[in-house]
């Protein structure tokens, strides 16, 4: 494996043992985003002053014996999570120049832990399409395949895992933006059950929102997830007591999970029906009993419902940007506007919740009945680097995702599952019980040992 595609486990072992420091690891993810960034285009910023010095101080750490649960890790964080003093562009025009005032509270922790942060990764306008490009920052590609998206929101975050700019990253998910990139960028992506990773408000309060862990293994997204959890004084929301996770590799027999194709009205290609079926006899081949069910969800009833909520949440704060001078709403991106439209002509808020509580219910008898479901994250192979994204109902009969933010209390671990004729690799959501995290962790990590595609170097791109 290359020095730039290590993983945050097999680096820490290298720190500790001397045959690797923290400055060499961060001069060959900064090497590599110096060569593939013309191409890729993932990054907003780069933070090397203080990254350097970080290292420095880790280098310290680890001959003195105080080292952290990240220290001397590269890391790159989503650009729609704020740091005090820095750009908070969120990807548009409307926004160009804004400094935050705040800092998030998971990167507060992972700086505490001893992580070096090292830059910031695209989104779209506003985290509001699952692609990633806009008027500010550009196209952000696929580095499998750079006709492709990575996805998005987070499609910088799994961009620069993908393409070995960084180590570990952030992204945040409020319909499937830490799952998609995850999924077309062949790397993991957890989206934490509701009130597990706190928050800033108001989304905070959103049962739909979730930032969270992205990286090449379970294993490190594990030792991300086990950093930025717990509860935060500064979010009630946030939850008690820290439940911690493992990607250790464990033997699944006796554990019964349920697999579904299309949970009910999607219409997944061959080739992703193909990897999910692999997927699923990995997990057999582990142990566990995997046996297909019925779930009776369509895109057109997630989409009724999810409307409802984002029209309620997302839609005034978008339209918020541009109230004190209207002429400024035309520079949005058109996947922004059209976001705008789809919410405010949904039904009420009120509404949506009241149908959200029957939508869980088939889930919830299905898990009475297993400890687990696996389906698809993505139903296609992929979308063009620049689609337009504008037909909301095409876009989001493609992602498996947003059922379950509509249910946001059950923690979903997004796992690489094989690789389409196109180069882009597909992926396998393992949704949990709610808040029953160690579980999914479990299940994903003895799945990734068996098909050990992630471990292979030809997995990763060389651009």
């Amino acid at each position: 494996m290359s020095l730039h595609h290590l993983t945050a486990t097999d680096a820490v072992a290298l720190f500790r043992s001397g045959e690797l420091s923290p400055v060499e690891l961060l001069d060959a993810v900064v090497a590599r985003t110096r060569a593939v960034e013309p191409v890729v285009g993932a990054v907003t910023e780069e933070l090397l002053d203080d990254a350097y010095e970080a290292a420095r101080e880790s280098e310290a750490r680890y001959r003195n014996g105080t080292a952290r649960e990240l220290e001397g890790i590269p890391l790159m964080l989503k650009e729609e999570q704020p740091i005090a003093g820095r750009l908070s562009e969120e990807g548009s025009l409307l926004e160009q120049g804004r400094i935050a005032d705040e800092t998030h509270p998971i990167i507060s922790r992972i700086l505490a832990s001893g992580a070096v942060v090292h830059g910031r990764t695209t989104t779209p306008e506003f985290c509001c399409a699952p692609v990633t490009h806009t008027a500010l920052w550009g196209i952000t590609r696929n580095p499998h395949n750079i006709a492709m998206t990575p996805g998005g929101s987070s499609g910088g975050s799994g961009a620069v895992l993908a393409a070995g700019e960084t180590v570990l990253a952030t992204g945040s998910d409020i319909g499937g933006s830490i799952r998609i990139p995850s999924s077309y960028c062949g790397v993991v992506g957890f989206k934490a059950p509701f009130g597990r990773i706190p928050g800033l408000s108001p989304f905070n309060q959103d049962t739909y929102c979730a930032d969270g862990p992205m990286a090449r293994s379970v294993a490190d997204t594990a030792l991300l997830q086990n950093v930025i959890a717990g509860p935060w004084s500064g979010d009630q929301a946030s939850l008690r007591p820290t439940v911690r996770v493992s990607g250790e590799v464990t033997d699944l027999t006796g554990m019964r999970i349920a697999l579904s194709y299309t949970l009910g009205g999607y219409a997944p290609t061959a080739e992703v029906v193909a990897n999910t079926t692999a997927f699923a006899d990995a997990l057999r081949a582990a142990g566990a009993v995997v046996e297909e069910v019925d779930l009776p969800w369509t895109p057109e009833k997630v989409l009724e419902i999810a409307w409802a909520h984002f029209g309620g949440i997302m839609g005034p704060f978008i339209e918020s940007v541009g109230e004190e001078d209207p002429a400024r709403v035309a520079q949005l991106m058109p996947y922004t506007r059209a976001f705008i439209e789809a919410a405010s002509s949904a039904g009420s808020f009120a509404e949506g919740l009241a149908a959200e509580t029957g939508f869980y219910r088939p889930l919830g008898a299905v898990l009475d009945r297993y400890d687990a479901l696996v389906c698809p994250t993505i139903a296609n192979t992929g979308m063009p680097a620049d689609a337009a994204c504008t037909d909301s109902a095409e876009v989001f009969s493609q992602l498996m995702t947003l059922p379950f933010n509509v249910v946001g209390r059950v923690p979903v671990l997004a796992v690489p599952s094989g690789r389409a004729a196109n180069g882009v690799p597909t992926g396998v959501q393992v949704v949990g019980r709610t808040y029953d995290d160690p579980t999914v962790f479990r299940i994903g990590a003895a799945a990734e040992a068996e098909l050990a595609l992630t471990s292979n170097p030809d997995w990763w791109p060389a651009l």
